[in-house]
């Protein structure tokens, strides 16, 4: 299932029309759930609907685009489920998928230019989570996640 969520607020929005044409290129269906034009949005009502629809299953993986990444990453990795990481470089992104089997990129346009962001993104996509020793460590993000959901009694 190559389907992609693909969000971003009002710095993001060139870039986010760009990559979206991109990742389709490489095979990817695309939801994009916007914002559609450079009129000033909040991005965290973005990076939300971008990592409910992972969260929610509707999508494989999710791409978030704001100024700079950091804070629509803080945003999905509030969600349960999400696995969001900021990659500047094509080895963040490797790294991101094959150890930490991210599965939200946030990328940032004040600082990363479209040809990189596409490389970044398709190195993304394009990468598997190896597992092995890099499970048992996804499995204990899992955990301190499991620690702060309702019911789990509070913060072991």
């Amino acid at each position: 299932m190559k389907t992609l969520a693909i969000g971003c607020d009002h710095a993001g929005f060139d870039i986010k029309e760009a990559l979206a044409e991109h990742a389709k290129s490489l095979g990817w269906t695309i939801t994009d759930v916007g914002t559609t034009s450079t009129d000033s949005v909040d991005y965290p009502d973005f990076a939300y609907a971008v990592a409910r629809l992972v969260h929610l299953g509707r999508v494989a993986a999710g791409l978030m685009i704001d100024g700079v990444g950091v804070g629509s990453a803080m945003v999905c990795n509030k969600v349960p489920g999400v696995r969001a990481a900021l990659c500047p470089n094509t080895f963040a992104a490797f790294n991101a998928r094959a150890h930490n089997d991210a599965n939200v990129i946030t990328l940032g346009s004040r600082t990363m230019g479209v040809e990189v962001c596409k490389r970044v993104l398709a190195e993304f996509l394009a990468t598997d989570f190896e597992g092995g020793r890099h499970a048992r460590r996804v499995d204990k993000i899992k955990d301190v996640e499991a620690r702060f959901l309702p019911g789990a009694g509070g913060v072991a």
